[in-house]
């Protein structure tokens, strides 16, 4: 059944571009009511398959699950905001012993902030605290937020930067996209990449001695869910080993069991000295973390600091969801496993039946399919893309996209394999359609 627009719909749309500051929004009028498990429902019942995770925060399914929402609803008659930031409470404790038994040997350090923006923010600091270092580096394509730290290192797209720099201290270098790689061989843009890094930016551009650390994401995520060799990631570990510097690891997006480990570093076999994360940790409440190696101490006092964070409420959702992941962690990881399966197989079939469909990929169940005019040439199908995007929301599939022309694939680790099947027909019936009319 097609997706109804109906007047109410509409009026709420209409007031909101009224009052409500500009923002990015999907190409879709989607208002959305209320959601469980795979669906989301809108305010004229429309009823979607959710592959989106309202950008990987569900990550255990739409609203949370039942244990989520009983602790969240029990914390708010007790006590929502305990200033923890200025006094002690236990609940936010609690949580960082939890998240601390989680992550490698050596980490013991954890600062709760509101957002993955600020848990980047929290980092830039810590680092350059640390070391005593001025400069930091990120990728080209790379996402860290849009508050002034971080978008200095964020660099998906020129809007998001536009007039309001400068940002200072900050180089970016080449993150390895294979599909759009010159290379035949993925190993040689990884060496070309770590060669430009060794060979051009430390040393004719910044001195190792003034660089404090180097930021990466796992699979660059607005930059298009991109996937490095693991060569590269390892290589940049020996480089800031090296050299003294730093390695954080933006696992925003990409971790918390989206790509089948706790940690989606843990996928190419090396150990950051800092994590951030954010979105899924909450499981729907906002909430962030930035985890550090407890030789690197703690800021000096003043440097950092905050209203919200380690709110209580949101801690109790964070506390609940975490305890559920180490009580399922292995059967999560096999849905990983075995829907990572189904939806590659599913892609790569498509990518073999329609020209608009150029790359797929994929590390767990943060999996993608990238647009193109042609196969031969490559060029970025962004027209098509959207309206591939808008098809699958009109027969009630939920989407985003990612990078320039690229869409993401990100349902919930426990979707039902029923509905991800389902959802993949919509996605491809959507294709078919788009690519007979180009």
């Amino acid at each position: 059944m097609k997706v109804r627009i109906t007047g109410k719909i509409k009026n709420i749309i209409s007031r909101d571009r009224k009052v409500i500051s500009a923002i990015a929004r999907e190409p879709y009028p989607l208002v959305v009511a209320k959601g469980s498990g795979d669906h989301v429902w809108d305010i004229a019942g429309n009823k979607f398959i959710d592959f989106t995770t309202f950008i990987s925060v569900y990550n255990f399914g739409v609203n949370g699950n039942a244990e989520i929402r009983r602790v969240v609803k029990n914390q708010v008659d007790k006590l929502m905001h305990p200033a923890f930031l200025d006094f002690y409470s236990e609940a936010p404790v609690k949580l960082a012993e939890g998240i601390i038994s989680m992550m490698p040997h050596g980490f013991g350090k954890v600062f709760f902030s509101n957002s993955g923006t600020e848990a980047i923010e929290d980092a830039i600091k810590i680092s350059k605290l640390a070391t005593k270092k001025s400069y930091i580096m990120a990728f080209y394509n790379a996402f860290h937020g849009r508050t002034i730290g971080s978008l200095g290192l964020t660099s998906t797209k020129i809007s998001n930067r536009e007039h309001i720099g400068p940002f200072p201290n900050v180089v970016h270098a080449m993150y390895p996209n294979v599909y759009r790689s010159k290379y035949d061989d993925p190993e040689e843009e990884s060496k070309a990449c770590i060669e430009h890094i060794e060979k051009n930016i430390l040393a004719k551009e910044y001195s190792p001695k003034e660089v404090a650390a180097i930021f990466i994401e796992p699979v660059q995520g607005e930059g298009g869910y991109v996937i490095p060799p693991k060569s590269f990631v390892r290589e940049l570990r020996r480089i800031t080993s090296e050299n003294n510097i730093l390695l954080v690891s933006d696992e925003i997006q990409s971790g918390y069991m989206r790509t089948g480990k706790f940690l989606a570093l843990d996928n190419f076999g090396v150990t950051a000295d800092i994590y951030t994360m954010a979105k899924s940790l909450g499981g729907g409440m906002p909430i962030a973390a930035t985890i550090t190696k407890s030789a690197l101490g703690d800021p000096q006092l003043g440097a950092h600091g905050g209203t919200f964070g380690g709110n209580l409420v949101s801690v109790a959702a964070a506390t609940a969801s975490l305890n559920y992941l180490k009580r399922n962690k292995k059967a999560l990881e096999k849905m990983v496993r075995e829907k990572n399966k189904i939806i590659m197989k599913r892609l790569n079939q498509i990518k073999t039946r329609y020209e608009i469909v150029g790359d797929v990929r994929g590390l767990g169940l943060m999996t993608a399919a990238e647009f193109v005019k042609s196969k031969k040439t490559k060029e970025p199908g962004v027209k098509e893309r959207e309206e591939v995007i808008g098809e699958c929301f009109n027969n009630g599939l939920l989407l985003l996209g990612c990078g320039t022309s690229t869409i993401r694939i990100i349902p919930p680790i426990t979707v039902s394999k029923e509905n991800l099947e389902k959802g993949l027909d919509i996605f491809e019936d959507a294709i078919k359609l788009v690519n007979s009319r180009h």
